[in-house]
């Protein structure tokens, strides 16, 4: 059994992790923090861009993110991308720059965000174990080529099934981190 078949599932497992915290940090959790902007796009010139490559994000206190742009032709432009996007937060204009004010969390925006990230998590979970079946086929394909032996693919499969397990426990780890920073703030 080659290592190389072992790593090659485990990276794109991790990378199903990565995914997934990223989608994290796209939840606000009461806090002002850029990374909710991450996933909203300007359509800048005709091409859609991130908010990080056109403005500065800036936090000068705890619950307030301030967007600068460095074109002022782009700061309408940022606005409606902001009102559009599902952040649930209205953005104050003052012609040089855009204010969001984070409201504090209320019980009810809680328990949505704490769905959204099970949401989350749970298709990160999906997707380690459709890596696991794919990995599962491409063995059982080498066992009926000959390419390798019953018992190394009755290994792999063991071995395939703890990095699943392992990479799921991770997975729920995370969750239940930022389901207790959700409860918390």
């Amino acid at each position: 059994m080659n290592k190389e078949d072992y790593k090659d599932y485990s990276d794109r497992m991790k990378k199903s992790i990565d995914s997934v915290t990223a989608d994290f940090a796209a939840v606000r959790a009461g806090r002002a923090n850029a990374a909710v902007l991450d996933r909203i796009t300007v359509d800048y010139y005709g091409t859609p861009t991130p908010i990080h490559q056109i403005a500065s994000i800036a936090s000068p206190d705890p619950r307030q993110l301030v967007v600068t742009p460095w074109d002022t032709g782009a700061l309408k432009l940022i606005e409606r991308a902001i009102q559009e996007s599902d952040l649930g937060i209205n953005p104050q204009n003052d012609g040089k720059s855009i204010r969001l004010a984070f409201p504090q969390l209320t019980e009810e925006r809680r328990k949505e965000l704490v769905k959204q990230i099970r949401k989350y998590a749970e298709g990160g979970k999906v997707a380690i174990r459709n890596i696991r079946r794919d990995a599962m086929e491409n063995f059982k394909k080498q066992q009926k080529a000959s390419e390798i032996t019953e018992d190394d693919y009755k290994i792999a499969e063991k071995d395939l099934q703890k990095l699943t397990d392992d990479m799921c426990k991770e997975l729920d780890a995370l969750l239940e981190k930022k389901e207790k920073e959700l409860m918390a703030v």
